[in-house]
């Protein structure tokens, strides 16, 4: 074969393959989910892949024509350069149609100028500084935020004779955005914060903070932690050092709490009230079947949480937009369809404000206690159609 036909018959391979990789394309809709998949906050991008793969496996891997792909990003969290970096590859190189996931506020806020620059649509399944939506008119947030489950349970502590508290909460947005909301309302309502505490992101030792909230000697203390390791952290801390025996209550938000961890915190969590809008143990036909789906799909995964809740409700409303759009995502098109949504999740219903594309939901008031052995935060109060105090 001479010289020029072998250069026609690598140019025709090459177009051929472009040709199929621009089809592939074209027939799918690629979802790029960014969280925390390794390191101190793996278990935030865990839990919402697992929703995820929860709500795709009852209702299949094609919508609007097309097939749903997930391309999933590690950012090893809480980073969010890398976070931005993983978004720019997304959107260039990928081609994706949404950006989702986002575990933790300082990534979600560095990815939210890629979102509104390249007008891809953003679906936050967890970063909850009130702040985030704001920074791009492409972000819709459907999990919640830390003001929205926070003020309820300063207005259920002062309703419950809870006057003189300590506050304690992780030092970054959610945990001021939180204090925040709980004191202003508490001392509004005629209550006394006796001292305000922030504690480290990044692995913070409790022993000294809680002998402060001891000396200080509050009816309660009101905490917010991320979830996970450091709800475990802050509990042992409680027993060891006797708040209890002092009767110093514990009043959180459910992070505190958390579903996935609830079971290895064991007894330490028993009467610990936190205000939240999911709980594994919430009464309703669809998150009974939520909980069956998601231990036959993720049989190693444990018991679902608040993230793998939004993770599912998150992709739902990927499959809504690409259903409406027949699968040609415009993000512009996209958002119009965003706002105003309506979800009949596994929580109870919820709304995405058209006004703020922030999530509208109950908030619940629960209690830890034992069901069949295992303790669960079991609801016993409830704020309805919550929005973001902002």
């Amino acid at each position: 074969m001479k010289f020029t036909q072998l250069l026609r018959s690598a140019a025709v391979v090459a177009v051929m393959a472009l040709s199929a990789a621009a089809a592939q394309a074209e027939d799918t809709i690629k979802v790029g989910l960014i969280a925390a998949f390794s390191g101190p906050f793996a278990d935030y991008g865990k839990m919402m892949e697992a929703g995820i793969k929860t709500y795709m496996k009852e209702h299949g891997d094609k919508v609007g024509g097309k097939r749903v792909e997930l391309i999933i990003r590690d950012t090893t969290g809480p980073s969010p350069e890398i976070a931005k970096r993983l978004a720019q590859e997304l959107v260039t190189r990928d081609k994706v149609d949404f950006l989702a996931g986002f575990g933790l506020t300082p990534e979600a806020l560095a990815v939210a100028p890629v979102a509104e620059q390249s007008k891809t649509p953003m679906i936050v399944m967890n970063a909850a500084t009130s702040v985030v939506t704001a920074k791009s008119s492409y972000i819709a947030r459907v999990s919640m935020t830390l003001p929205q489950v926070s003020y309820p349970m300063a207005d259920w502590a002062l309703k419950n004779n809870i006057k003189k508290v300590v506050t304690i909460v992780a030092d970054y947005g959610p945990g001021i955005d939180a204090e925040g909301a709980f004191k202003n309302t508490f001392v509004k309502g005629g209550g006394q914060v006796l001292e305000s505490i922030r504690s480290p992101l990044r692995n913070p030792e409790f022993a000294p903070f809680v002998q402060r909230i001891k000396d200080a000697k509050p009816e309660a203390v009101f905490v917010f932690v991320p979830a996970g390791e450091q709800g475990i952290a802050f509990m042992k801390s409680y027993r060891e050092r006797g708040l209890a025996e002092a009767g110093i209550k514990v009043i959180a938000t459910g992070d505190l709490t958390d579903d996935h961890v609830l079971a290895a915190m064991g007894d330490a969590t028993l009467g610990v009230i936190t205000s939240f809008h999911y709980s594994a143990a919430h009464d309703s036909p669809e998150n009974k079947a939520f909980i069956k789906r998601f231990a036959e799909v993720n049989p190693a995964a444990g018991r679902p949480n608040f993230m793998a809740v939004a993770a599912y409700d998150g992709i739902g409303a990927i499959y809504e937009v690409a259903k409406k759009l027949n699968g040609k995502i415009e993000g512009d098109k996209a958002m119009a369809i965003l706002k105003g949504m309506k979800i009949n999740s596994p929580r109870g219903p919820i709304m995405i404000d058209p006004d703020t594309r922030d999530v509208v939901q109950t908030v619940y008031i629960r209690k830890v206690e034992k069901v069949n052995g295992e303790p669960y935060n079991v609801e016993f109060d409830k704020f309805a159609n919550v929005k973001d105090p902002k």
